[in-house]
């Protein structure tokens, strides 16, 4: 472009090309003989998520640029977590769109259902691109008809798909990036022999009091034994490469071990200046992570409400196949389960001085 033209005046409506924009709601209803007013909003609807799903992946592909290099720039860390926090308000919008779309009744939508086969909201190659982008794998998925869901696109489309799947996701980059962590172990501080040590005091703490409580019936000191044992057992994954490295090998978890254990680190000293968006990094993927999964549902709940048990217009099972993509289809669940592994802030390990004193500025993540 040249300099002059990038001063040049440009009208509002020339600059978001509005003709092409607003020509595109064309209603198979209309074109059939049978004009049904609320195929335009049904539409529209679609469109406006396509447009946040672009979005959406132009946030998520500039991340991912920036997390590729071996030593992420610390100066890009704020940028990661704004375009982030963008993606998480955009989903959070595109389940109060979903108010807009529950103003269409059945009824309403019976005028020109008919007309949508076999087009379905599966055929999505954008949110396909969305949910692969951040982790998404094909083995975690639903059967499609007991398929896979590429047979829905076209070679090109198939092949893009591979290409984003085998790039590298959000989820590989941020594994990456948690197990080049610098501070599990330094100048002779081993953090988690510290965090085994303070979960064994706690645990024994915790066993004391139920044991000398006035209050507490032998049947119920039992009872909350054997709840303690279990909530022990959390610990094990953390506690034992092996027990990790064996709850992996059965898909049980899917992040590494030294990953793991340093979104334990962040979490527990989430308040330490070079820590702090480190962890709000976590909790904003977590975070989107949830709002696709409320997405999912009130997706689902409104097809049961306009087509009830009916089979869907792609031939899923509609609502049903719906829910069951909302329930597995979770991608940082290890980040959720970090919960598990949490210990009170009295509990937690003293940190050396000169480990405080570096945890207080940015510090070059060592490789």
């Amino acid at each position: 472009m040249q300099k002059e033209e990038k001063y040049s005046t440009i009208h509002y409506h020339n600059y978001l090309e509005l003709d092409q924009l607003l020509a595109l709601q064309n209603k198979r209803s209309a074109a059939l003989g049978e004009n049904a007013h609320d195929e335009t909003l049904f539409i529209i609807m679609h469109q406006v998520y396509e447009l946040w799903f672009k979005q959406i992946l132009t946030e998520l592909d500039s991340v991912c640029h920036l997390f590729r290099d071996e030593r992420v720039n610390e100066d890009n860390m704020n940028t990661v977590l704004l375009r982030l926090k963008r993606v998480s308000a955009i989903v959070n919008l595109m389940i109060e769109q979903i108010h807009v779309m529950e103003t269409l009744t059945p009824l309403d939508f019976l005028d020109f259902r008919d007309y949508l086969f076999p087009a379905s909201g599966f055929q999505s190659m954008q949110f396909r691109m969305v949910e692969s982008t951040l982790g998404l794998r094909e083995e975690d998925r639903l059967t499609y008809h007991g398929k896979s869901y590429k047979i829905v696109f076209t070679d090109a489309q198939r092949a893009q798909l591979d290409a984003i799947e085998q790039g590298g996701s959000l989820f590989e980059l941020v594994e990456r990036w948690l197990e080049r962590t610098p501070f599990l172990q330094f100048a002779g501080f081993d953090f988690l022999a510290a965090y085994r040590a303070a979960v064994d005091r706690m645990i024994e703490k915790e066993q004391a009091n139920i044991m000398n409580s006035d209050y507490l019936a032998p049947e119920m000191k039992a009872m909350r034994l054997r709840m303690l044992g279990d909530s022990n057992s959390y610990f094990k994954h953390v506690l034992s490469q092996a027990e990790h490295e064996r709850m992996l090998a059965a898909g049980e978890c899917r992040l590494s071990y030294r990953a793991t254990v340093a979104a334990l680190l962040i979490n527990l000293y989430r308040e330490k200046p070079i820590l702090n968006i480190p962890f709000n990094l976590l909790m904003e993927l977590m975070n989107i992570d949830e709002l696709l999964t409320t997405w999912r549902y009130r997706h689902a709940q409104m097809v049961m409400r306009m087509i009830g048990n009916k089979i869907g217009t792609g031939g899923s099972s509609g609502h049903d196949y719906l829910a069951a993509t909302a329930a597995k289809h979770k991608i940082f669940k290890d980040l959720h389960n970090i919960s598990s592994l949490l210990i009170p802030r009295s509990e937690l390990p003293d940190l050396p001085e000169d480990l405080n004193r570096n945890l207080g500025f940015y510090h070059s993540a060592q490789v």
